[in-house]
């Protein structure tokens, strides 16, 4: 059943069926060599406009969260009209502007009028708490903020230096103003700034993410890293997008997933992007026939999710999706065939990471190459490498690769990835070292090429394909007065990839019960976002460490196998 399911999801898409014509040892030489189009000097904002002008009249954006539908002509002369509107508001080159926004035509429009603008964007979770708002903003030294009251209330911004002036974009927040005043026209005198530097080194956007380790860091994308991604990820062999293509998105459009692998490939080819604030299955469901998708990008517990529905018979019989894209977390082997075999539909994996702008990776649909279990082959210009463990710390010239089909971790270099981490200098070091960028996970690479994702060597959780840094947890649980020690670790779980959890050693006066394992999480639920939330509490009299004291995280996750 799963065969004859691919076939017709493959005819579907004009891709026939049939066996290889070639040996598929060359098949790795033969693909992937050429780019969507040239980057060199693109700039994000450019691309978009240019697709307005190219497509005025389609539908560029579905905003289901207030059923507002923009063409591209419209969302273009939004863009430029909003662009104006920051640059009357002060905004200056090189300056930062937060945007924390749900998925909505306000985060799009804002993202590319903010560099438009000259500024750079920095994206917030619409779920952070006040601490996590406060080290972003602050980190970042973000001079503006578009929001919204939701987002903002009971959060106090006040004592940011760098901050001048907060925009709330439907419902207004205390010391807030209109977003529709930056839509307002403004003085002639009011022109947009002309680049004064090349896209290779102007920041495009500046999202924080934990990377191999520690708390959240800054991580500097380029106008040339992202456009180099985007026409990576739209060329010959890498994806099946089009501009007749309606894509659903509940991905978060903070995340990199959402915006460098939906929205500015979707917005560039033409295509509509139907946007939905978050995952949700009965209204999901209801858009694949109302808005006829053809396409939409998944993560794997959204995807057992949908599973669950098929099997329950309230997945549309009638759907018009072409194919799925999966990142974020690696697929467990059996959950694309088995989603596959209920809704008739192919699943291409990818892989990733934010420092990759995002994508490094990603599978193929045609029948001979058709392997929904691996990341597939490497995107063009990508080079990869597989260092063996014994050589983590020496130079990517002099490590020495493993054999076929040994894992090593994965050690790569191109055009998408960062140009480092703000203002952290040793962590940009760490991480990319004589222009390889170290990745942390542990790859195999089989004979024809294929990379599937065994290990990881970093510390990262990741939930729901969010990653938690274990650090930051331990942080926050560091300064609750009972914890004189502790230790997170993720545990596999089925719906969720994995959850996090604590293990504390009390102080002394104070005793283990459910009570203060109650306490404990309420604590951490005060300070951080959901997904960051330890789901289990275990006390224990200790942690165990190294000599250097660094924390055995092996020896923790070894007390909930």
């Amino acid at each position: 059943m799963y065969i004859s399911h691919l076939a017709k999801s493959l005819a579907k898409m004009g891709i026939p069926v049939h066996r290889q014509k070639f040996p598929i040892q060359s098949l790795p030489a033969m693909l992937r060599t050429e780019l969507y189009a040239d980057p060199a000097n693109v700039f994000v904002h450019d691309a978009v406009l240019t697709s307005c002008r190219r497509h005025p009249d389609k539908t560029a954006l579905v905003d289901t969260s207030c059923g507002r539908r923009l063409t591209y002509s419209e969302y273009g002369e939004t863009v430029e009209a909003l662009a104006r509107g920051l640059v009357a508001a002060g905004l200056k080159p090189g300056e930062v502007a937060a945007i924390f926004l749900a998925n909505s035509w306000e985060f799009c429009a804002a993202y590319h009028a903010v560099t438009l603008a000259g500024g750079i964007p920095t994206l917030l979770n619409p779920t952070y708490r006040e601490r996590e708002v406060r080290h972003q903003l602050g980190n970042s030294g973000a001079a503006l903020l578009i929001t919204d009251r939701t987002n903002i209330e009971g959060i106090n911004l006040a004592g940011l230096p760098n901050l001048r002036r907060v925009f709330c974009t439907r419902e207004q927040g205390s010391g807030s103003e209109p977003f529709s005043n930056l839509l307002k026209p403004v003085s002639g005198s009011t022109i947009l700034p002309a680049p004064n530097q090349g896209s290779e080194i102007t920041l495009a956007a500046l999202p924080y993410s934990s990377g191999t380790t520690g708390l959240p860091k800054g991580v500097m994308l380029s106008h040339s890293n992202l456009v180099s991604n985007v026409y990576q990820f739209l060329g010959p062999h890498a994806s099946p997008l089009n501009s007749d293509d309606n894509i659903l998105c509940f991905l978060p459009l903070y995340h990199i997933y959402g915006l460098n692998v939906m929205l500015n490939p979707a917005l560039i080819l033409g295509a509509t992007l139907v946007l939905m604030p978050r995952f949700n299955v009965s209204q999901l469901t209801s858009l694949l026939i109302t808005e006829s998708i053809t396409m939409m990008p998944l993560v794997p517990p959204a995807m057992n999710a949908l599973c669950l529905t098929a099997e329950a018979g309230e997945f549309p019989k009638n759907h018009s999706v072409r194919w799925v894209k999966s990142g974020a977390a690696p697929l467990a082997p059996d959950l694309p065939r088995r989603f596959t075999a209920l809704t008739g539909i192919v699943v291409c994996q990818g892989y990733g990471m934010t420092e990759a702008s995002p994508v490094t990776h990603v599978g193929y649909l045609e029948p001979v190459l058709y392997r929904p279990d691996s990341i597939g082959h490497p995107m063009a210009r990508t080079e990869c490498r597989i260092i063996g463990v014994d050589n983590l710390l020496a130079a990517a010239e002099s490590a020495e690769d493993v054999p076929t089909g040994e894992p090593g971790e994965l050690v790569m270099r191109g055009p998408q990835f960062m140009l480092g981490y703000w203002k952290e200098p040793d962590a940009t070091a760490a991480v990319l070292r004589d222009g390889w960028y170290w990745s942390g996970d542990i790859v195999t690479r089989d004979a024809e090429g294929f990379y599937r994702v065994v290990d990881r060597r970093k510390e990262m959780i990741k939930y729901k394909g969010f990653p938690v840094a274990p650090a930051e947890v331990e942080a926050v649980l560091l300064e609750h007065p009972a914890v004189r020690e502790c230790g997170v670790v993720g545990r596999a779980d089925a719906a969720a990839g994995e959850i996090p959890v604590a293990f504390i050693a009390l102080r002394e006066g104070f005793s283990t019960c459910k009570k203060m394992e109650d306490e404990l999480c309420a604590f951490v639920a005060d300070r951080l976002t959901r997904y960051k939330q330890p789901r289990e509490v275990h006390f224990v009299e200790v942690i165990p460490k190294t000599a250097s004291g660094k924390i055995l995280r092996r020896e923790l996750r070894k007390l909930i196998q």
